[in-house]
């Protein structure tokens, strides 16, 4: 251990390394940086609720400063200035915040528990606007090349196409939500589900490629890395199947549910397990 940094509650939220400090938001509400040599805090912007979902970073408009943006059960998306912490602006919705915020064109989008994906112009700070998305979104949003995808709770998942407004296509097989947020490849889509699989399905129009059945749920958000998919499962296990066809190449066993999403970094896969230990 090199060190530890206490916040004033658990901290559930993935944090962000980005220029030598980490990000990272506790369930009190609290969003901190930290020098990543040190632990040592720096800044920290307080909101009204928890944060659960993880931070995402752009360039600002003058092409120097960097903000980070970060969302809260308060209802609020936050802009920050990643240097100081200081609010650049907020964006209101009607419900809770869960994921972290995607970035596309000078966007940023998330989901919420109002049912609607929100499409935020950041140079701006104004809602651009606001997509329904037929019900209350728990991940994060994918997006690129003018689509959105998500999965959202009542069993579904869509491709959205952000000019039109309109579902390009739905995918809709057993009636379990669909809580993991998507990695996306060049002509598909991985994500898991309640249903106790990772569903690998075609970008272009959502048919099935394959399924890959655990034995838990799969809250856990996918990583496609090298011709492989690296996922977790309630089940305990963190499953690697190849990409071509859902095959099963290797497993590892944990002692409890693993729902956070792998790290992979030079040739390894970094997943904490809710037992408690983190294993590389």
């Amino acid at each position: 251990k090199i060190w530890e940094f206490t916040s004033k509650d658990p901290i559930e939220a993935p944090a962000m390394l980005l220029d030598g400090r980490v990000y990272v938001g506790n369930l009190f509400g609290n969003f901190y940086a930290l020098d990543a040599k040190t632990g040592n805090q720096l800044w920290e912007f307080e909101t009204g609720s928890q944060i659960i979902g993880g931070a995402n970073w752009t360039l600002a408009p003058n092409g120097k400063d960097k903000y980070v943006l970060v969302g809260s059960h308060d209802n609020f998306l936050y802009c920050l200035n990643a240097k100081d912490g200081k609010k650049v602006w907020e964006i209101e919705c009607d419900q809770p915040i869960n994921g972290s915020p995607s970035l596309t064109n000078g966007r940023t989008m998330f989901g919420g528990c109002d049912a609607m994906l929100h499409i935020i112009d950041i140079a701006k700070g104004k809602r651009d606007k606001s997509i329904d998305a037929q019900s209350h979104i728990i991940g994060s949003i994918a997006a690129e090349d003018g689509r959105a995808y998500v999965g959202h709770h009542d069993c579904a998942f869509l491709c959205i196409d952000l000019k039109s407004e309109k579902v390009v296509w739905q995918y809709k097989d057993r009636l379990f939500p669909y809580s993991s947020s998507p990695a996306l490849t060049k002509d598909r889509v991985l994500f898991g589900g309640e249903d106790k699989r990772l569903h690998c399905v075609r970008r272009d129009n959502g048919k099935v490629v394959w399924t890959f059945s655990t034995r838990g749920q799969v809250n856990s958000s996918p990583v496609v890395c090298d011709g492989k998919v690296i996922v977790g499962s309630n089940d305990g296990r963190l499953y690697v199947v190849r990409l071509k066809d859902g095959k099963l190449l290797s497993s590892f066993e944990t002692e409890d549910s693993i729902t956070a999403s792998p790290a992979v970094v030079a040739g390894k896969i970094i997943i904490g397990s809710e037992d408690g230990t983190v294993y590389c």
